[in-house]
């Protein structure tokens, strides 16, 4: 197994991103995760991943060990941060994957720098169009019709930001743990002493209001989400890009999976993760890692 480096790296901006980096071939994959997590989370994927790739997972800010001097306003806020990475580590040409919101923010990225990365995987990520973000109603469901608009509101926000940012605040374990079993892991969860450092990861966060608001105005397509106008940079997504969805991802759901396939036309290629939920990584590694390797080992056609 490869030797794996938790490192830094400081950016221009000011803000110093965290990322592990894993030896490999002349290939090179770079990993954005998601929200609630941080590179550490991607550990089965590096520890599992083909050697023939040399692997950077990335901790975007506010996440993990780096640091998070300027709130986030935007996914194009932490995109704009991997660009500095990149810059810093001197990558080019290589492969993108981003699970949930980090599938976003590498939207985002490869829209804003075509011609840097050649490939994109999106795992269980959120729309094109944004992920988002109701009030509940009287009853205490979640309203439909109560589409939250302000970064106060979802501060507000009784379903997701106040109930996770206690559990963070006051170091709640079971509550996280609770969480993850009913909405991210189905049939499987990671062993007690990884899933425990997974919860001590996911403590590290602090912008999860501005993750939320971020996502729930995101719009790259061509449509209006309710919220937002989308500005059509989906157009600018010109590599081959993997589309992976759990088929029992109660997280993303399968009506944003289509807006993404939709959006992104003969681009996209789509496969349904049997049995899978939010996180094929702990649900079925050696399923994910299949179609992950058959993907960006596919030559791209001539056009």
């Amino acid at each position: 197994m490869s030797t794996v480096e938790l490192k830094t790296v400081k950016l221009v901006n000011g803000e110093t991103l965290g990322y592990r980096e894993r030896e490999g071939g002349e290939k090179t994959l770079l990993l954005i995760h998601g929200n609630m997590t941080s590179s550490k989370h991607w550990d089965l994927v590096i520890d599992n991943l083909d050697s023939d790739y040399k692997v950077y997972a990335v901790d975007m800010r506010g996440f993990g060990i780096s640091t998070y001097h300027s709130p986030v306003q935007s996914i194009k806020n932490f995109a704009d941060d991997i660009k500095l990475f990149v810059d810093e580590l001197g990558l080019h040409d290589f492969a993108i994957a981003g699970w949930s919101t980090g599938g976003a923010v590498a939207m985002q990225f490869v829209a804003d720098n075509p011609g840097l990365s050649s490939k994109l995987i999106l795992l269980a990520s959120a729309s094109t169009r944004g992920y988002p973000f109701f009030g509940l109603g009287a009853d205490g469901q979640m309203d439909l019709s109560n589409r939250l608009k302000t970064l106060d509101d979802i501060h507000k926000d009784l379903a997701r930001t106040i109930p996770i940012q206690t559990a963070y605040n006051t170091r709640n374990k079971d509550t996280l743990k609770a969480i993850w079993n009913a909405a991210i892991y189905r049939d499987n969860q990671p062993e007690d002493e990884l899933y425990d450092e997974y919860l001590e990861d996911m403590m590290t966060q602090r912008n999860l209001a501005d993750v939320y608001y971020s996502l729930n105005t995101f719009n790259i397509s061509h449509h209006h989400n309710g919220l937002t106008e989308g500005n059509g940079l989906v157009d600018r997504i010109t590599v081959p890009v993997l589309v992976l969805r759990g088929e029992r991802d109660l997280v993303v759901t399968d009506g944003m999976t289509k807006e993404i396939i939709e959006d992104l036309g003969d681009n996209a290629t789509f496969v349904e993760l049997e049995g899978c939920g939010h996180s094929p990584l702990i649900d079925n590694l050696e399923l994910l890692l299949k179609h992950v390797h058959e993907f960006l080992e596919q030559k791209e056609l001539a056009k």
